[in-house]
C-alpha cells in the first residue's frame, strides 16, 4: 500500500480546501491514491464546503478585542456582504476572536485547527458561501485602544506608553479615517521613499528649471509625502488644529505601534460576468 505522505496531504488540501486531518483520512481510506479520495470526499457532505473553497471571498467582518494592555485585531472573508450582516456568521467571527485573544495566537492555521474548522466547514454548508478567517495580529503595550467603524469593515488597534485608553481610541479612529502607513517618518521603508523620490523626479525632468531647483522641488515633495503618510505629523480629524504628534505628546504619552485592518484590502476580486455566464449555462444544458 502506497504511503501517505505530507506532501500528498498538502495537494488533498489545496484542491479541497478540507482540513489536514480529514484529508489524511481520505487518503488513509483510498490507499493514499489522491483521486479516489477526492471521489470520496465528493459524497461527503464536508466536500460541500470545499467546492467553495475556489470562490474569492473579499467581503465580511473584521473584529476587535481590547483589555488592559493586550488587544487583538481579526478579519473573516464572505464572499458578500449579505453573509457578514448574518448572524451565525458573526457568531463564528466572535468565536474565532475569543480563541485568538485568549491563545494570544495571530496564527490563523493554529487558531483555526480543531473545532472551529469544524464550525467553519457546518457553517459554509448551511450559507453556501466560501468563509476564511484570513488574518489576525495583535499589540501588547503599556495601553491599548481600539476602534471598529460602524460599518465593521474597518479595525484599529493602537498601543501607547502612557495616556490612557480613551486617547488610544481617538487614535484608532483617526487611524480609522486617515490610514497612516507608519507611526512617523523615519519608520517608511527606504524603497518606498526611493519610488515616490523617482516618480517626482520624472514629473520634474521636463519643468525646464535647473537642477538645482528640481532637486529642491523633489526634496520638498518627499517631505510632503512623509508628513501626509505618517501618523504623528497628520492633523488630528477631531482638531485639525492639531497634530496626532501633539495630542499624545500633551497627554504625556508616545505611539508604540498601530494596526489597521479593512475588509478585503489586498484581495483581487474576480470579476464575473453575468451574462457569460448565463450563456455558458444554457450552452452546457443544451449540449
Amino acid at each position: 500500500m502506497a504511503q501517505v505522505t505530507a506532501a500528498l496531504v498538502k495537494e488533498l488540501r489545496d484542491r479541497t480546501g478540507l482540513g489536514m486531518m480529514e484529508c489524511k483520512k481520505a487518503l488513509a481510506d483510498s490507499g493514499a491514491d489522491i483521486e479516489k479520495a477526492i471521489e470520496e470526499l465528493r459524497k461527503s457532505s464536508g466536500m460541500k464546503a470545499a467546492k467553495k473553497a475556489g470562490r474569492t471571498a473579499a467581503d465580511g467582518l473584521v473584529a476587535v478585542k481590547v483589555e488592559g494592555g493586550y488587544g487583538v485585531v481579526l478579519e473573516v472573508n464572505s464572499e458578500t456582504d449579505f453573509v457578514a450582516r448574518d448572524e451565525g456568521f458573526q457568531g463564528f467571527v466572535a468565536s474565532v476572536l475569543d480563541k485568538v485573544y485568549a491563545d494570544k495566537q495571530t496564527d490563523i492555521a493554529a487558531v483555526m485547527a480543531g473545532d472551529l474548522e469544524s464550525a467553519r466547514q457546518a457553517l459554509v454548508q448551511k450559507i453556501g458561501e466560501n468563509i476564511s478567517p484570513r488574518r489576525a495580529q495583535s499589540i501588547d503595550a503599556a495601553v491599548v485602544g481600539g476602534y471598529v467603524h460602524s460599518n465593521n469593515r474597518i479595525a484599529v488597534i493602537v498601543g501607547l506608553t502612557g495616556g490612557d485608553e480613551a486617547l488610544a481610541k481617538d487614535v484608532a479612529m483617526h487611524i480609522a479615517a486617515v490610514n497612516p502607513a507608519v507611526v512617523s517618518s523615519d519608520q517608511m521603508p527606504a524603497e518606498v521613499i526611493a519610488a515616490e523620490r523617482e516618480i517626482y523626479a520624472a514629473q520634474a525632468a521636463d519643468s525646464g528649471k535647473p537642477q538645482e531647483i528640481v532637486d529642491k522641488m523633489i526634496e520638498g515633495r518627499v517631505s510632503k509625502f512623509l508628513k501626509e503618510s505618517s501618523l504623528v505629523d497628520q492633523p488630528f480629524v477631531k482638531d485639525p488644529d492639531t497634530t496626532v504628534g501633539k495630542l499624545v505628546k500633551a497627554a504625556g504619552a508616545t505611539i508604540t505601534a498601530f494596526v489597521r485592518f479593512e475588509v478585503g484590502e489586498g484581495i483581487e476580486k474576480e470579476e464575473v460576468d453575468f451574462a457569460a455566464e448565463v450563456a455558458a449555462q444554457v450552452a452546457g444544458a443544451k449540449a
